[in-house]
């Protein structure tokens, strides 16, 4: 039997599924892991953490659908973008991976900027800025300040390459997962060859870029029998997570948006053709359809929910625990019971940096107006208020640009919760819509493996055929007022607060 194995490597989670070629879902487990903040600014893991999480989730996939010799299974990875991993000429990883919400290389980002231009920068690679946390500074920061690090190593790899080589012993990676790494040229397809001799690194120390769902080759034979796979498994280049999500939702054309909130929230928008955009503020990238683009921006604060949970909701986590309910489904239920506006309270949910269209890789995490009156759930439907005001600037830049969004596909987590969508298509006024696959970012991987190996005979065939509609949202225009006032508030915020971001630690 064909099977079509996605592999989703988020920031603080793994996800495996595993879905026949009509796009039935026979298993997924997700894997959470913790991230490592050593210092300020830092944030680290294991690269080793990913291997195993991905080991984990495949045995507990397999405890529950039985995979034989006679069947075959087809694989690509839909990967977090910017997280850097370096390894030797024996393929050993070096040093924790760098995470791409990392900020350390504030100095290198600054003197990339000071030799190349944010104009020049953005020309090449799509990037509107130079930031800490792209691969590039990121690299630089490692010669400089981890000298023996740099000189032992032979790649500098992202997260999907280290993972196909694991796989496959190959160096490959795609043009939607390198396009963010500041080294790589959009339009030409090609290593910035001038940013290279800046880094002072060589292009042989780059994975090959070829397109998505291009096969790589056969997993291993040692690998398989480590991960106890009885069958053939083809191992497939992937694409961005964001990509991969939008393709998952049926977000391949011109004219159509996702949004997601994992641990970042994120938005896609596919163009036919490169769209630089003249206000410089969203980010161009590569998409998962030879040669298509992708307006696609990102910050961190998707995972302010997650923090919020984790440090704030014991109890919701104890029932968790106890009954199976999930923690955040009651701190949803909680959160439909607080008025639209939280009676004021207004927060900026930046907890490592701020992106497009709004950069600042400085900027913190704020509440602004509580009260007395103010409770744990009025906090929490803040955050979400937040996060919909963000894709709000996210959309009215895009209007900037021409490009007119009437309806959002939702994934990730933050598309399981009623409330939250909702809050969505209110604050944006605008048609939300979810999918009936809760798992988008694998299902397009698995598509993307699909059409390489010739399951499908193209992104459009497999979508066509396994994409379903679950909910629309429609946004309420009697609640404009209110979340008007505090979209004003949070705008106002976040630029009266940059002097006291640069003077925060």
């Amino acid at each position: 039997m064909q099977l079509l194995l996605g592999l989703d490597v988020g920031t603080t989670a793994l996800k495996v599924a595993l879905f026949d070629k009509l796009g039935t879902l026979l298993g997924v487990s997700m894997q959470e892991y913790a991230l490592e903040t050593p210092a300020v600014n830092y944030v680290e893991v294991d690269a080793e953490t990913y291997w195993q999480a991905f080991k984990n989730g495949l045995d507990e996939i397999m405890e529950k659908y039985k995979i034989t010799a006679k069947d075959h299974i087809s694989l690509a990875i839909s990967a977090q973008g910017e997280t850097l991993i370096c390894v030797d000429k024996e393929g050993n990883v070096l040093r924790k991976a760098i995470v791409w919400m990392d900020n350390r290389a504030v100095d290198e980002a600054r003197e990339m900027k000071k030799h190349f231009g944010n104009e020049q920068g953005y020309q090449v690679t799509g990037q509107v800025s130079f930031e800490p946390c792209w691969p590039a500074p990121k690299i630089l920061w490692i010669k400089r300040n981890e000298p023996e690090i740099f000189n032992k190593t032979d790649r500098f790899l992202l997260v999907e390459d280290y993972l196909i080589y694991r796989m496959t012993g190959y160096f490959y990676t795609e043009g939607s997962l390198v396009c963010s790494s500041m080294y790589w040229d959009i339009t030409k397809k090609c290593y910035w060859k001038e940013m290279l001799d800046f880094i002072g690194i060589r292009e042989y120390q780059l994975a090959e870029v070829i397109e998505s769902a291009t096969v790589v080759d056969d997993m291993l034979d040692q690998v398989r029998k480590e991960l106890r796979l009885p069958c053939s498994v083809t191992v497939a280049t992937g694409a961005l997570d964001q990509a991969a999500g939008a393709i998952g939702a049926g977000n391949i054309k011109e004219g159509m948006f996702s949004e997601t909130i994992g641990a970042a929230l994120a938005i896609c928008a596919p163009v036919s053709k490169p769209v630089f955009d003249p206000n410089r503020k969203m980010p161009l990238h590569y998409f998962a359809l030879p040669d298509t683009y992708m307006i696609h921006t990102f910050t961190t604060g998707g995972m302010t929910l997650r923090w919020f949970r984790d440090k704030f909701c014991a109890a919701e986590m104890a029932i968790e625990a106890q009954k199976g309910a999930d923690a955040y489904d009651l701190i949803s239920n909680e959160v439909s019971k607080i008025a639209p506006g939280c009676e004021g309270l207004v927060m900026l949910p930046h907890l490592s940096g701020s992106l497009a269209p709004d950069i600042n890789s400085k900027a913190k995490g704020v509440w602004f107006g509580f009260t007395i009156n103010h409770t744990k759930s009025h906090f929490a439907r803040a955050i979400m208020e937040s996060l919909a005001f963000i894709l709000r600037r996210n959309l009215s830049a895009l209007k900037d640009m021409g490009i007119d969004v009437k309806e959002v596909r939702s994934i990730g987590g933050g598309s399981k919760s009623d409330v939250w969508n909702q809050i969505k298509a209110d604050v944006n006024d605008i048609t939300l819509v979810t999918v009936k696959s809760e798992e988008a970012a694998c299902l397009g991987a698995a598509i993307l493996a699909g059409v390489a190996t010739g399951v499908f005979s193209s992104v459009e065939d497999a979508v066509g055929k396994m994409i379903q509609i679950k909910h629309e949202y429609q946004g309420q225009p009697e609640l404009k007022s209110v979340y008007d006032k505090n979209y004003e508030m949070y705008c106002r915020l976040f630029y009266d607060l940059t002097g006291c971001f640069e003077k925060t630690f």
